[in-house]
């Protein structure tokens, strides 16, 4: 049962038109409801927030995923943190479980942008205070946001339950490439099972091409749990997985935190080898997937947590400790 927070002393959330069932799950994990706001768009795309409340010294709770189409839910949000900077709110926490444009954290080559920068200074000069997210792309993007950074972990949930479904004894922890293995490191420990990982070269010049190369580590006979960030066109984490049956996995489980799952990605899952795809609803396209293979497992009761230490002053290092 959702513990009741006393609202006496004006903790107000707030919910964008991304994934409004998410801000939902958080709301009713808190006791309380998000405020009535009005959203629309004008002809011109333009888009107008009004919030139907007071949120004069109100500690605000801006809650929006950065879905697709991205650069327009994101504007929103910038516009709601802008509303309530002009109506007095005493502090403004941006919660966005998936981080737009974090795969855009450093230069690759000359002449490019990093573009999670800019988007942690977009959200600055707006008026954020705070920044709650979930599963960063890289743990850098922290120290992009001059002002707190609540860095929150699906990994809990999402092992807990896929240790529930199988035999722990055969488990192989697989990292699609080399920048997961820290992660898949922390789900060894948590599973104390070995790790494997997938070594991939990535086509420079074709965005989402990718060539699996070979399998450092024995999957032979083992289930293997390839875990990541984010599944979006599904061409990494299905090659990844061919990989691994083509040298002699039993099974293979992808267990992802956000699904963004654009374009070709809900065919490629539903042609994969791929027993299951457990993944979050930090974003509402795993819902919407509709694919038989596809669990969905719901992060809300963790960013609520987190909302509560955040407002109560407490401590949300402590709770991920407690994870």
């Amino acid at each position: 049962m959702a513990n009741t927070v006393n609202f006496d002393a004006k903790m107000l959330l707030f919910s964008g038109r991304a994934h409004p069932e998410f801000a939902e799950r958080i709301a009713r994990e808190l006791g309380t409801e998000l405020v009535p706001t009005k959203a629309y768009d004008f002809a011109n795309g333009e888009i107008y927030i009004r919030f139907e409340e007071s949120v004069r010294g109100a500690d605000c709770f801006v809650i929006q995923s950065h879905t697709a189409p991205i650069n327009k839910w994101i504007m929103e949000q910038l516009i709601m943190i802008d509303a309530l900077k002009r109506a007095s709110a005493r502090s403004i926490t941006v919660v966005a479980p998936f981080y737009g444009y974090a795969r855009q954290d450093k230069k690759h080559k000359g002449r490019e942008p990093i573009s999670a920068r800019l988007l942690a200074d977009l959200l600055t000069a707006a008026g954020a205070d705070r920044i709650v997210t979930v599963d960063l792309h890289t743990d850098q993007i922290v120290g992009f946001f001059g002002g707190p950074v609540d860095h929150l972990f699906a990994l809990p949930i999402l092992a807990d339950h896929i240790s529930a479904l199988t035999d722990r004894a055969k488990l192989t922890i697989v990292s699609p490439d080399a920048g997961r293995v820290r992660v898949a490191d922390r789900w060894c420990d948590r599973l104390g099972a070995p790790l494997a990982i997938v070594h991939k070269k990535r086509d420079k010049e074709i965005a989402n091409q990718v060539s699996v190369h070979e399998v450092v580590g024995d999957v032979q006979g083992r289930v293997c749990i390839l875990v990541d960030d984010m599944v979006d066109t599904a061409g990494t984490i299905c090659a990844a997985a061919e990989a691994l049956f083509e040298n002699g996995a039993e099974d293979v489980i992808v267990a992802a935190t956000h699904g963004i799952l654009s374009g070709p990605a809900i065919g490629r899952m539903k042609n994969s080898k791929v027993s299951r795809f457990v993944l979050t609803d930090t974003l509402p396209t795993a819902a919407e997937a509709g694919e038989d293979k596809v669990t969905v497992l719901s992060i809300a009761p963790v960013v609520a947590h987190a909302i509560r230490e955040i407002f109560e002053d407490g401590s949300v290092t402590a709770l991920l400790d407690e994870l």
